[in-house]
């Protein structure tokens, strides 16, 4: 089961508010923030197709460059056992610790990918 939405490039994470009892959601991995919520599952796959193209519009109507998530380049920190520990396992496994980094974070992120 997903509970991610998928349009033109840009995605959204849906959840559910049993208060209201409406679905929500806001598009993913953009600095602006761009939501949408509906009653039904068909009317917020809707919402979202919407809210996604109303975004990209809009960018284009004031001459912003609507963000696309990502650049492909990602850096982050680490402790220097684990960096020594992943450095070890790439060259081991005979490829470069970016080879080996994409393709670790490639398996652990193809159940959101799905």
């Amino acid at each position: 089961m997903s509970n991610v939405l998928r349009h033109r490039g840009y995605a959204a994470r849906v959840e559910f508010d049993a208060e209201d009892h409406i679905f929500f959601g806001s598009i993913a991995g953009i600095g602006d923030k761009v939501g949408f919520h509906a009653d039904t599952v068909s009317d917020l796959e809707a919402a979202f197709r919407e809210a996604v193209d109303d975004y990209v519009d809009t960018c284009a109507k004031v001459g912003k460059d609507p963000q696309r998530p990502f650049s492909g380049s990602l850096q982050f920190r680490v402790t220097p056992e684990l960096h020594a520990n992943v450095a070890i396992a790439a060259e081991l496994s005979g490829k470069s610790l970016n080879q080996w980094g994409e393709e670790v974070l490639r398996r652990a992120a193809e159940p959101v990918a799905a």
